[in-house]
């Protein structure tokens, strides 16, 4: 049955969107699935990345166009950009693990995602111009913030899947790792992810939300006040300066139910 499988390892979170009969195609029950998944998650305070995953040799091929009708905007917003919008707003770092076909509502979730890493062979699309469809308004935009004007109208207007190297160069793809060496995108996906789970999460939580205003053009001064404050109140900058003048890992205590 397709659905969303969850693995947790210490301090990673891997969410496998999984129907490799339709190259991972997201069904209307995937897409209601994961927004409650994800406030599981966010709810975690032992969970501190968060990888989004296809299974087998896709990441996800887009909506199953079969359950189209129920896709569609009610007046709430699709299902898809409901579950695309809670994903970007997830509080805690987010990294797409892209092989295979990456398009549509899959390359919607990627870019949702903090980063994105590929395998050399990937595929990645925004095919609606081959559909007839009106690519949502929020999702251009978060397309637009990534990769710029021309290179999104690139993909909106030729509907066409570029690969990883392209897609790279656009700057909608952070790495790329090669193929031809099994295992080697969950290797390096894995080992970023922990690097990024032992770091300060006090300054990843403030680095992202930071980000996201730069992104918008406005900054919220309540906002910067409050990391501020947390980061004068807490363990972590302490320890950081400890731990750099031990010359030993520093052990940040700081966690995400403070914020």
């Amino acid at each position: 049955m397709p659905r969303l499988d969850l693995s947790i390892d210490g301090a990673v979170a891997t969410v496998t969107i999984t129907n490799p009969a339709k190259r991972n195609a997201m069904t209307v029950g995937m897409w209601r699935a994961l927004p409650p998944l994800l406030d599981r998650l966010a709810a975690d305070p032992a969970v501190r990345v968060l990888v989004l995953t296809g299974a087998g040799d896709h990441f996800c091929a887009g909506a199953d166009l079969t359950d189209l009708t129920e896709l569609r905007d009610n007046g709430g917003g699709s299902l898809t950009t409901v579950a695309e919008g809670r994903l970007a707003a997830f509080p805690k770092p987010t990294i797409a693990r892209i092989s295979g076909y990456c398009v549509g509502g899959g390359c919607q979730l990627a870019v949702a995602c903090d980063l994105r890493f590929a395998a050399a062979g990937a595929l990645i699309g925004v095919p609606p111009a081959k559909l007839g469809i009106v690519y949502p308004a929020a999702t251009t935009r978060r397309l637009v913030d990534l990769i710029g004007a021309s290179a999104a109208k690139f993909l909106l207007f030729s509907a066409d899947p570029v690969d990883a190297a392209r897609a790279a160069a656009m700057g909608l793809v952070d790495e790329v790792v090669p193929a031809d060496v099994p295992g080697a995108l969950a290797e390096r996906v894995a080992g970023f992810a922990a690097t990024v789970a032992s770091r300060s999460q006090l300054t990843i939580a403030a680095a992202k939300e930071i980000v996201a205003m730069a992104v918008r053009g406005r900054v919220d001064p309540d906002r910067l006040a409050y990391w501020h404050r947390q980061a004068a109140d807490g363990p972590d900058a302490a320890e950081g300066v400890a731990a750099f003048a031990e010359r030993r890992p520093a052990n940040f205590t700081w966690r995400w139910e403070s914020s």
